[in-house]
């Protein structure tokens, strides 16, 4: 019998049951040496359905997938009931999607996975990352971005930012391993104030075992992070591929191929290595807050 991992939780939403799912369907198709064409023509449906389906990147009828157990030779009752909960719940919506009426499609993936990463690393070169930063700051960053917005739009957006913060608190919280460029620390978003309360919080960040963050200084130079702001995700479940997440200014890309991921994550190495160590990074923003203490606003 083929076994059905889903070592995600409680805490996993649609996202990452899709993918899990469509690992699962992809290992089944490809053991019985069924083509993707033939898979599609089984469902109604073309080779780049099934792609898209064995991807997680789409919602599964379920009588789709008992149509493709049948065909991959599935027969046990026990087995084809896992696997068909598992379609269920991977249409589930997760608890972001109160906010898609906000939202792109493309940032609401993120969402799905970023909830569920067992490790995220992200490097930054503009703003403190979206799940370390303050109400104040999160709102400031918010009007650069909707200047035209309702206060009341604002208000979702800035508590959409809150509540993603949560998976930080939660049991089993995933490891966060930010490197910052000096310049996200000195750029006064929101003025003097606003980030006096933001440094003060990154401080009590660096306090939190999960949290590890480290800065590019100045006087380093050039260095690898030099191509703008990545994430790197991972996920507890071997059967899910690391993603890589690059947000544009109206879109964003997904990388999970091998190569892709194998380059970013050395150059996250890379960037590791060059900025300062953890244990410098107090000091840092105590310098900088000092600076900050001595402006107006």
């Amino acid at each position: 019998m083929t076994n059905v991992h889903d070592n995600s939780g409680a805490t996993a939403g649609p996202t990452v049951r899709r993918m899990l799912l469509g690992a699962q369907l992809r290992r089944l198709r490809e053991a019985r040496g069924v083509s993707r064409e033939d898979a599609g023509w089984e469902i109604r449906a073309s080779e780049s359905k099934i792609s898209r389906m064995e991807l997680g990147r789409v919602g599964f009828k379920e009588r789709d997938v008992a149509d493709l157990l049948t065909l991959y030779g599935i027969e046990d009752p026990a087995e084809r009931e896992a696997l068909l909960v598992l379609a269920r719940q991977s249409n589930q919506p997760g608890w972001w999607h109160t906010y898609g009426d906000l939202l792109p499609n493309w940032f609401l993936s993120y969402l799905g996975l970023e909830s569920a990463a067992s490790l995220i690393r992200t490097y930054e070169v503009q703003f403190i990352p979206g799940l370390l930063q303050t109400r104040d700051y999160a709102r400031a960053v918010t009007l650069l971005g909707h200047r035209n917005a309702s206060a009341a739009e604002v208000d979702r957006r800035v508590q959409l930012r809150m509540a993603r913060q949560r998976v930080l608190s939660r049991d089993e919280a995933p490891q966060l391993w930010v490197v910052m460029d000096e310049a996200v620390l000195r750029r006064p978003i929101g003025g003097p104030a606003v980030m006096r309360a933001q440094l003060e919080a990154l401080l009590e960040a660096t306090n939190l075992p999960h949290v590890r963050l480290q800065v590019m200084p100045f006087d380093i130079g050039g260095h690898a992070g030099a191509g703008g702001a990545f994430t790197i995700l991972r996920f507890a479940d071997e059967d899910l591929p690391d993603v890589v997440y690059i947000e544009q200014l109206t879109s964003a890309l997904y990388l999970d191929k091998r190569e892709d991921v194998d380059h970013y994550a050395a150059a996250m190495e890379r960037l590791c290595i060059e900025a300062g160590p953890p244990s410098d990074t107090q000091s840092l923003i105590e310098k900088i807050l000092q600076d900050y203490s001595t402006a107006r606003g």
